[in-house]
């Protein structure tokens, strides 16, 4: 598969772009059903909405121990880590392709997976979960250049009631004051100079099978659900093969998969 022109400009334009019924349904109820099984039981390493409630903005620079699963009392996984290691069809998923001419597409060269980052499967869970707020996934990462794209996977139906991806068209485009984000980077929508540029908020319901590209510097948040079943959806980073991690950061905390 390729991007048409008209695709690959409305990508560097906005920052997203949206690859309707892109993965098989049997392969996102297997994605979902072992997913399930490693939230049931916890299988670290996982981070909770205690953590990402919490978190600092030095302690984002940083991985987690992993030890998260031997907190006292009933916590809510916010998403498992490093799934790439999981399991075999988490891999497959991520070694897809079928998508590498498009990330090839996207990103001028030849896609590498970045193992440090997303690499997750991400959760919404029904009462418990926590609004995700503006940002930018690059102001927490160390790469040379921000040639990176996030590609999103819906595992099922995902909209407003239950934490749909919201984005603002062409911020990665954009450039930002320090004073426009808070203490812990995230992009403030009372500030008044902030109020026209959140203003611009798009969001699409996913479909089982939805796949969203998006660039590491496009400001996007999720509501909490609010509905009674949990939301699952599997996300993985791929950077330029040229663009290289900066020494001794998170980024280089762990290994790289090429997608020649």
């Amino acid at each position: 598969m390729t991007l048409t022109e008209e695709q690959l400009q409305m990508f560097e334009e906005n920052g997203f772009l949206l690859l309707p019924e892109f993965a098989e349904h049997e392969l996102c109820n297997t994605i979902k059903d072992i997913a399930n099984a490693h939230l049931k039981h916890k299988v670290p390493p996982v981070e909770t909405e205690t953590e990402y409630v919490g978190k600092s903005k030095e302690e984002r620079k940083y991985i987690t121990d992993g030890k998260a699963h031997l907190a006292e009392g009933r916590i809510t996984v916010r998403r498992l880590r490093q799934v790439y290691h999981r399991d075999i069809v988490f891999r497959h998923w991520m070694e897809n392709k079928k998508i590498r001419p498009v990330l090839r597409q996207v990103l001028g060269e030849a896609p590498v997976i970045t193992i440090a980052h997303h690499n997750s499967i991400m959760t919404k869970m029904p009462h418990t979960s926590t609004e995700t707020r503006w940002h930018q996934d690059f102001r927490y990462w160390s790469f040379e250049n921000d040639n990176l794209v996030s590609v999103w996977l819906a595992l099922d139906e995902e909209n407003s009631d239950n934490g749909v991806l919201e984005f603002i068209p062409g911020s990665h485009k954009m450039s930002f004051d320090l004073s426009q984000f808070d203490e812990k980077e995230y992009f403030s929508d009372t500030l008044p100079q902030n109020r026209e540029i959140v203003a611009k908020r798009v969001s699409h319901p996913l479909r089982k099978g939805d796949v969203v590209l998006f660039h590491c510097k496009l400001l996007h948040r999720a509501n909490r659900n609010m509905t009674d079943a949990p939301k699952i959806s599997f996300v993985y980073t791929v950077k330029g093969c040229s663009n290289k991690a900066i020494e001794g950061t998170r980024s280089t905390a762990y290994e790289e998969v090429p997608l020649d």
